[in-house]
């Protein structure tokens, strides 16, 4: 793994700006997608107070859904800025059609139950505790009407940070 470089570790930049790779499944089974909406934080208690999370955001037209929907784990893992293409070309191609992660470059791992790659500089290893779509409902009316006007909404999943890799 490469090393962490603390100074690059913005919170509030790193989905936006630098975008996450979001992986579901297990070695024998997986998919990925690139994703540049998340959060970190922490929520109701753990054995050692708050449990801190990762909070990702997929819509349900993307392949990695379906893997999000029914693993009990997922990971979050982020790369340096020579990552850019390749995280590029996992976000804009589907694992239906092929193995957009060796056309990408990537090396998968195991981390924990789930999968991460060689070429991550962080990747938070996650137990999923709560997913759910959005509710056009509970959204308000420039959001439903903007990007959401022709657009399912996304599907929340928040996870239990239990492992971080470097």
């Amino acid at each position: 793994m490469q090393e962490l470089d603390n100074k690059s570790l913005n919170i509030f930049k790193i989905f936006n700006k630098d975008w996450a790779l979001v992986t579901a499944g297990g070695p024998d089974s997986y998919n990925c997608c690139t994703i540049s909406w998340g959060s970190l934080g922490s929520i109701w208690h753990g054995e050692d107070g708050a449990m801190p999370i990762a909070t990702v955001y997929i819509n349900p037209a993307r392949y990695t859904w379906e893997f999000m929907k029914r693993s009990e784990y997922f990971t979050v893992s982020f790369f340096g800025e020579e990552y850019k293409k390749a995280l590029g070309y996992l976000g804009s191609h589907s694992g239906r059609d092929g193995d957009k992660v060796a056309e990408a470059c990537l090396t998968p791992v195991p981390a924990g139950p789930g999968v991460t790659y060689s070429e991550a500089k962080l990747t938070f290893v996650c137990r999923k505790i709560y997913q759910a779509p959005f509710e056009r409902e509970g959204m308000a009316d420039d959001i439903t009407n903007g990007i959401y006007a022709n657009w399912e909404p996304h599907w929340m999943f928040v996870g239990e940070i239990v492992e971080t890799v470097e």
